[in-house]
């Protein structure tokens, strides 16, 4: 008769699990709650304090730890093995279902103090999993409940396959691993940074065709950005960077919003009443960088936006949902890949960027600060439509490539310069692309204006105001030529660089 040990803190699926074993015939074996829980269902169980002839002792902080679970479990299939495991009077132990003291979210609950966090480091139940897995040609790990119902089916259909007892003990170790870590960070004064990333699938190539890239996933199972590719052909390495840039920036504001991206730079970015309204105003900003670019939209797309992409080559659209209808309109387009994002969060809270032989880790940039304070330093104050521009124009230029200049009428971008060594040309390369919509129009700088050049072209287009971070040495030289020109010149003190 086959015995299992069931040894759990979460009992999710434990009973169903249980009793699935039981009709087929196995012996089970649990420690102190998971036994009860058991019982009170009416299956039967052996505890461990009976299968050992050992009490659980400390205080409940020495229960599974005894040779005849761990030599049962970690006993090959050998004559040797089985009759040294005989003359002791234990025999083999064929399956583990064990999970483990939440540690991580005990230390993530407010107050908790040091001695909770200590009594929460599980102790047995990583010992189980890690004999369980070591022993993976001969004994069934199941530390997740999601996988209890496919073991249960292949236990019916005659056994669990090498294959699954393999990908199971793989999935142990991860875990026991990043169990250990959240230990070692949470008792070390400078904990080091360690990750776990889990791959979502091998790319086509990365970058360029000689490039090979994988994509990952900081959850087991996760799609690409989280979220889940509705349809269209493989995405791409270039298609993931420009989506998550796309994303970032869209999600960032409150109104229904499209960003349109390309080559990791948005090229049009509108907020309206309607998404569909939002996309024409941002395709507007500039049409013919838009060509092969991809979308994203902080609502779920209808059919109406759909429908308005009419010739416009789009290489992926993410968004929190597509209606029905949309999707049926876009089903047309074969190569276009849509993607359904989960939510409008951005996960995790930093942002990690690789260096030669290191990494650089950062705080997401969410924008402005709570306390920061905007300051009108210009002779002429802004008016009520500038203000409302200004302040879609600021938000909108924090996703720009540095040195970052956004031109923006209402609540559309009408030019956009970024990614060049000096902040001038940026702003000529906005007003080339705004054309005669500079007129009028107000301007967002990510950093301070180092001469008064850039203010000049800006006055030359027909801008009317202009928000930066100021700080420069030169400030009141380009305030002297808002002035003359009798622009409004609006300070944050917060930069937003993005290099």
């Amino acid at each position: 008769m086959p015995t299992a040990i069931l040894s759990v803190h979460d009992k999710t699926g434990l009973v169903d699990l249980a009793r699935g074993l039981h009709d087929l015939g196995w012996s089970l074996v649990a420690s102190g709650g998971t036994a009860k829980t058991l019982r009170d269902q009416r299956i039967p169980v052996t505890e461990v304090a009976d299968y050992t002839h050992s009490p659980e002792i400390l205080g409940g902080r020495v229960k599974t730890l005894h040779p005849a679970i761990h030599g049962g479990l970690l006993a090959r299939p050998t004559e040797a093995d089985r009759a040294e495991l005989l003359n002791l009077g234990w025999d083999y132990i064929d399956l583990v279902a064990v999970n483990l003291y939440p540690f991580e979210a005990t230390i993530a609950r407010a107050g908790v103090t040091f001695e909770e966090a200590i009594e929460n480091i599980d102790i047995g139940g990583v010992t189980l999993i890690r004999a369980a897995a070591k022993n993976q040609q001969r004994v069934t790990l199941l530390c997740d409940p999601a996988d209890y119902a496919a073991v249960l089916d292949e236990l019916k259909s005659g056994g669990v396959t090498d294959a699954t007892r393999k990908r199971l003990a793989i999935k142990g170790f991860a875990l026991t691993a990043q169990y250990d870590a959240a230990i070692a960070a949470y008792l070390s004064p400078e904990p080091p940074l360690r990750l776990s990333a889990f791959p979502v699938q091998t790319l086509r190539y990365g970058e360029n065709p000689h490039q090979a890239a994988t994509v990952y996933s900081y959850e087991p199972g996760g799609g690409p950005l989280g979220g889940k590719v509705l349809q269209g052909k493989e995405l791409s390495y270039n298609n993931l960077l420009d989506l998550d840039a796309a994303w970032k920036a869209v999600v960032s504001f409150e109104r229904p919003t499209i960003v349109i991206v390309k080559h990791l730079s948005p090229c049009g970015v509108a907020s309206a009443d309607r998404l569909v309204d939002a996309f024409h105003s941002a395709l507007a900003s500039d049409p013919i960088s838009a060509f092969g670019g991809v979308i994203a939209a902080n609502r779920p797309l209808d059919v109406d936006t759909a429908q308005a992409l009419g010739e416009l080559f789009v290489e992926c659209i993410a968004a929190p949902g597509f209606a029905a209808d949309a999707r049926s309109v876009l089903a047309k387009r074969k190569n276009l890949r849509l993607v359904e994002m989960p939510d409008l969060q951005i996960h995790p809270t930093y942002e990690l960027r690789s260096i030669n032989r290191g990494l650089l880790k950062q705080d997401i940039d969410r924008g402005d600060p709570a306390n920061a304070a905007w300051q009108v330093v210009s002779k002429r104050q802004p008016t009520e439509a500038e203000w409302a521009a200004l302040r879609f124009a600021w938000k909108a230029c924090q996703h720009v490539k540095s040195n970052a200049i956004v031109f923006a009428q209402g609540e559309a971008t009408v030019g956009i310069g970024g990614g060049q060594p000096n902040r001038v040309d940026c702003v000529r390369i906005a007003k080339e692309r705004a054309g005669d919509k500079s007129i009028g129009a107000v301007m967002a700088s990510d950093a301070f204006f180092p001469f008064p050049d850039s203010v000049e072209v800006a006055a030359q287009a027909g801008v009317t105001a202009i928000v930066h971070p100021g700080g420069s040495v030169r400030d009141a030289e380009s305030i002297a030529v808002a002035d003359a020109n009798d622009m409004a010149m609006v300070v944050t003190g917060v930069r937003h660089f993005r290099h």
